[in-house]
């Protein structure tokens, strides 16, 4: 890579405070120039702004590490086949991006600068295209059949899905999904189990407060139902060439990609796990009967249940979790897995190194930002939550 990384990371913490009208300006721009691309995405926009955002912050946090940058932009480019994005159409977001950047900089753009941005975006979009483009043969999505659902908690549902397909995927990645109910609007969740004969999927759905996908999902979508799945995503899979012993930590939905993990790890020799699985309360255990039944057969495992007393609040979960954790002084040598809400990874990380455990041998996905009460989402929030 010819850019310069550390120009690039200076120019981005000008504007990252600013990056909810930086995207919305990229966008007015983009359908402003080019009119017949608003088609190709959803009627609400705000999930869609976010995961830009998301894509271009992972894009310059990882300019120092080649191998993981390309990896993530190659699965990238395989996943924006869902949205008919073509190679044409790389050049008009490029030249949006780059006007957005320039008009959030204010005097600190440069023809520097500019020729920094452009090559590293020359770069990116490159990569995608290639990537899209070797993986023609295979679908860009796949239509799978919701056959049975379980009100596993109030505010969640756990969905068996059926492809049409063929899906070809490791335990521990997450899919997108979208409904006919809101075209072009996609969403991530975590695929809850390993690889089954039948091909059949598992997901666990939590509504959000604002969030209309996952509204529908845990409110309407019923056994019968056609939704879509993009191509799987994500690197939190286990290492073939690893007999060390596994530490995952889950919290809230974040079980689903511990329990897709543990499942692939008994298909394998026998090696020490330990899970601690956080929990907002007793209630938030959602899965319970499939923990047990885990643990039961499988004398490997341990799991450590982490829920405070009815009445506290998320604080004292977290605090509860990392008390747990500290009780083992030395995590080294651990395969570690981290799968939970945004910030858990960010939290615990630290904590974890600090404890001894290699920062190489922790894996965990990008974590999806919060949505706030109103509904809006805001990237800046969750660059600087990071």
């Amino acid at each position: 890579m010819s850019f310069d990384p550390a120009l690039l990371r200076a120019s981005f913490a000008v504007v990252e405070r600013r990056a909810d009208q930086l995207v919305r300006f990229f966008y007015v721009h983009l359908f402003a120039h080019n009119p017949g691309l608003r088609r190709h995405f959803p009627a609400d926009l705000t999930a869609q702004r976010d995961r830009l955002f998301r894509a271009l912050a992972q894009v310059v946090l990882h300019l120092d590490q080649p191998a993981r940058l390309t990896e993530y932009l190659r699965a990238l480019g395989r996943d924006h086949r869902k949205y008919r994005a073509a190679a044409e159409h790389y050049p008009a977001v490029g030249a949006s991006l780059i006007a957005a950047l320039r008009h959030f900089s204010g005097r600190s753009w440069s023809q520097e600068v500019e020729k920094a941005w452009t090559e590293a975006y020359t770069v990116v979009s490159q990569a995608m295209i290639e990537a899209a483009e070797a993986a023609a043969a295979v679908p860009a999505w796949w239509e799978a059949e919701v056959t049975h659902r379980r009100r596993a908690a109030p505010d969640l549902v756990v969905l068996t899905l059926r492809p049409g397909l063929p899906y070809p995927y490791a335990a521990g990645q997450y899919l997108t999904l979208s409904s006919p109910r809101l075209p072009r609007l996609w969403r991530p969740y975590s695929i809850a189990n390993a690889p089954r004969p039948d091909g059949s999927l598992e997901l666990h759905v939590r509504r959000i407060p604002g969030g209309p996908l996952s509204t529908v999902l845990v409110n309407d979508v019923l056994p019968g139902e056609r939704l879509l799945l993009g191509p799987p995503l994500g690197s939190t899979v286990l290492d073939p060439a690893s007999d060390r012993p596994v530490l995952a930590v889950a919290g809230g939905t974040g079980w689903a990609t511990v329990k897709a993990l543990l499942e692939q790890l008994a298909r394998g020799p026998a090696r020490p796990a330990t899970v601690f699985l956080a929990a907002r309360d007793d209630e938030d255990q959602y899965d319970l009967a499939a923990v047990t039944d885990l643990v039961a057969r499988h004398a490997w495992l341990e799991v450590v249940l982490a829920a405070p007393e009815e009445g506290a609040g998320p604080a004292e979960a977290a605090a509860l979790l990392r008390t747990g954790l500290r009780q083992t002084p030395d995590w080294s040598g651990h395969d570690v897995y981290l799968s939970g809400p945004p910030g858990l990874a960010a939290d615990l990380t630290p904590l974890l190194t600090a404890l001894h455990a290699e920062p190489e041998l922790i894996r965990h996905d990008p974590a999806p930002p919060a949505v706030r009460p109103d509904g809006h989402l805001s990237p800046a929030e969750w660059l600087l939550g990071r």
